[in-house]
């Protein structure tokens, strides 16, 4: 229960950070936002355990530089 908690505050927190570092205007509301830096998070993570079968979760750095990145993904397919 706790480890969700905590993944719900990390995500609103790295997807927050993610929203004002990006340029330009990202009109989204919270749970988006909280969606965007859980996913930022686990992305950044995946791509930081580089193929092994433990998952290494990433830093806050890495977090809101994949929730950007999917900030950008979502942009360039028309989302927002």
């Amino acid at each position: 229960m706790w480890n969700i908690i905590a993944a719900v505050f990390s995500g609103l927190f790295v997807g927050a950070l993610a929203r004002w570092f990006y340029p330009g205007a990202v009109e989204m509301g919270w749970i988006a936002t909280i969606l965007l830096g859980i996913g930022g998070s686990l992305g950044a993570g995946l791509i930081t355990s580089r193929g092994r079968t433990d998952f290494q979760p990433a830093g806050c750095l890495a977090g809101v530089l994949g929730a950007m990145a999917l900030i950008f993904i979502g942009r360039q397919i028309g989302w927002g």
